[in-house]
């Protein structure tokens, strides 16, 4: 029941430089999110945990470099944190939106939240400006100063409105169902943006973690499938770390057939296209 993901955190990230301060123990960036659900089953075992921590700038194996991150805790009870490493040190902050994205810091996207303090879900009705009568063109103007980019603070504000804002699942199915809903509207599109060195920025896959059930559910960027396994869906694993492969990177069709008129219910079935490249996925197989 307790969760915790790493984000990246260019700029804003400071690691202490000595393996050693005061006694505490060091741990490495790449290895603090593993660390800590390795000894801790709660958010309140964490807070005790970090002050006997001290988190360390050791260059990972594959990059050479000391990733910059801030993660995000939880549990089943909804308490929710957020662990900086800066300046200023490692900084705990209590998390009530339970919304986390990259730089800058958790304390600056807070305060960017007034600027959308304008933001409804309610509908604007008619102006008055000079004589001249202004009528919104339809639904969802409430949401106009909502920002529509890709940038950590723009994911951030729209992110929080719709997890704040959307209706009560009724049932953990539609709960997946709407939380693929909310990180829909800040996942990247292959194409929407290019990095300095040419490559493409996009969301590879989206997923999420049911805190009570200990279910993880996936939907990789080429795939329509949503993926699911549990924690403990192999006890004869024992501990070991469990490979499950690749994820599924292949569109699945449902076919309508049948007359489809009223009354009458027609019969679906998975159309997978296998035989016509130019329907599946970047990079399916």
């Amino acid at each position: 029941g307790f969760a915790a993901a790493a984000l990246y955190f260019a700029g804003c990230a400071h690691y202490d430089a000595a393996p050693e301060n005061g006694g505490k123990e060091p741990v490495p960036s790449v290895e603090f999110l593993h660390f800590i659900l390795g000894r801790c089953g709660s958010v309140g075992e964490l807070k005790s945990l970090l002050p006997r921590l001290t988190v360390v700038g050791l260059p990972d194996p594959v990059t050479q470099t000391a990733a910059p991150l801030h993660w995000i805790a939880t549990d089943r009870s909804g308490a929710c944190i957020v662990v900086e490493p800066t300046e200023r040190g490692l900084e705990v902050f209590e998390n009530p939106l339970g919304v986390l994205a990259n730089s800058p810091g958790f304390r600056w996207q807070m305060t960017n939240l007034r600027n959308y303090m304008g933001v409804s879900i309610g509908q604007k009705s008619e102006a008055d400006w000079g004589g001249v009568g202004l009528v919104p063109f339809g639904q969802a103007g409430g949401t106009m100063l909502l920002p529509g980019g890709y940038t950590s603070p723009e994911r951030f504000a729209r992110t929080a409105f719709q997890k704040t804002h959307v209706l009560r699942p009724d049932d953990g199915a539609e709960a997946v169902v709407t939380g693929f809903h909310i990180l829909g509207s800040v996942t990247v599109p292959k194409g929407i943006v290019v990095t300095d060195r040419g490559t493409y920025d996009y969301t590879r896959y989206t997923a999420f973690l049911n805190t009570e059930t200990c279910e993880y559910f996936i939907r990789a960027y080429g795939g329509s499938a949503v993926e699911t396994v549990g924690l403990w869906d192999h006890p004869e694993n024992g501990g070991r770390l469990l490979c499950l492969g690749a994820l599924t990177q292949r569109p699945v069709f449902l076919k309508r057939e049948g007359p489809g008129l009223p009354g009458r219910t027609g019969v679906r079935r998975p159309c997978p296209y296998r035989n016509s490249p130019h329907r599946t996925s970047p990079g399916a197989k």
